[in-house]
């Protein structure tokens, strides 16, 4: 068999094909979407004039400089020390990139070698499987578990081999919506010291913590030398399609991450890197509005999944609640989406894809809140005909 086969192979996972067909299928029935993660409505008015006056100044419709423009490398690290008390220089230790995705993909291609070990959370976001067999990498999962989907810290230490390099943390986490303690974080940080590891942290969700704070892990004793922390602008001012994100760290990781990112999409997002730059600047009062829409959107859709027969595991943080269906009699989370159009016209996403081992997460099934207040209601509605 040829390495291209053998590749797509490694690289195939359920993740991106699940999220396809049930769009395609929301799209076929007319079903109120509920699995894909983005917002039904755009982000604050004055952001996007900003980009309208960024493309008519001419400002990023040309190639922007590698790292990302200055204004938007300048606003990253004025917000990493506003919210985490946490410095970093903006021409050496900032870099903007494609979203978190492409962050992600660079981060791991840039520090990973082929055998190396990942230690990640399970369940995955989907690209994490894909961006660590790229890399040539052996992916070990510390699996959350239900109800509590908390970390087992014995586990983690009994996973580190001498081949494990780095530990790909998620906080707030997708799907589960966990939000790491303190104490979790320091624990973490303990073990990723005494073995000289590398971290990646994903904190995309970072302003959409419900229970509890957010902690960045860099922030702790020894580790902010050995931390490449990514996070975007796609989830916090709601334009997902700009696809914006970025990369802190000490000089030399940020450096390994940009030769790998600059063979990736090398620049990307121009004008909107200027509009970013502005929107990272927006009053506290912003931060604290969204959070409370969320709050509020989370509670309404967890109160409506519950009433119709769900067991609901409610989130600490992230746009998404986490369901097992086996109270409704169901035992397929798979099967169960693929029917749930049909039935009563609502699309969610079956946790299973992001398992290694499926039979983990078959009974659960993710459906994301990040929609109108309205929107939620109506599909509130359509669930109780189950």
């Amino acid at each position: 068999m040829g390495a291209r086969p053998l590749l797509n192979r490694r690289l195939a996972g359920m993740g991106t094909t699940i999220f396809a067909e049930m769009s395609a299928l929301a799209t076929a029935t007319g079903s109120i979407n509920l699995g894909q993660g983005f917002p039904d409505t755009d982000g604050p008015q004055e952001v996007r004039e900003a980009a309208v006056r960024a493309l008519r100044e001419g400002r990023g419709n040309q190639y922007p400089p590698g790292p990302g423009v200055p204004e938007l490398r300048e606003a990253i690290a004025e917000h990493q020390q506003r919210f985490h008390g946490l410095v970093y220089d903006p021409d050496r230790e900032v870099l903007v990139t494609a979203g978190a995705t492409e962050a992600i993909a660079a981060a791991l291609l840039a520090l990973l070698e082929p055998g190396d070990e990942v230690i990640a959370f399970e369940p995955f976001y989907d690209s994490y499987a894909a961006c660590i067999a790229m890399a040539g990498a052996v992916r070990v999962p510390l699996t959350l578990r239900q109800p509590a989907f908390r970390p087992d810290l014995d586990e983690l230490r009994s996973l580190i081999t001498p081949r494990t390099r780095l530990l790909l943390i998620n906080t707030p986490h997708n799907p589960t919506g966990t939000v790491l303690t303190p104490e979790e974080l320091a624990a973490i940080a303990e073990l990723a010291v005494e073995h000289d590891l590398l971290v990646i942290t994903d904190e995309v969700y970072e302003h959409l913590v419900f229970d509890g704070a957010h902690h960045p892990l860099a922030a702790l004793p020894g580790m902010r030398e050995r931390t490449v922390a990514i996070s975007s602008a796609g989830k916090t001012f709601s334009f997902t399609g700009w696809k914006v994100g970025w990369v802190t760290g000490a000089p030399e990781l940020v450096a390994a991450v940009r030769t790998a990112k600059q063979y990736l999409t090398y620049v990307s997002a121009g004008p909107f890197q200027y509009a970013v730059a502005e929107a990272l600047r927006l009053p506290d009062a912003y931060y604290a509005e969204f959070r409370a829409e969320l709050h509020r959107k989370r509670d309404l859709l967890a109160a409506g999944l519950t009433e119709a027969g769900f067991r609901v595991f409610e989130p600490q943080g992230t746009y998404f609640i986490t369901t097992d269906i086996t109270p409704l009699g169901e035992k397929d989370g798979i099967e169960f989406c693929r029917a749930l159009p049909a039935r009563c016209g609502v699309v969610a996403i079956p946790n299973a894809v992001f398992y290694d081992r499926t039979e983990i997460g078959l009974a659960q099934v993710r459906f994301a809140f990040c929609k109108r207040e309205s929107v939620l209601r109506e599909a509130v509605e359509r669930l109780h005909r189950l």
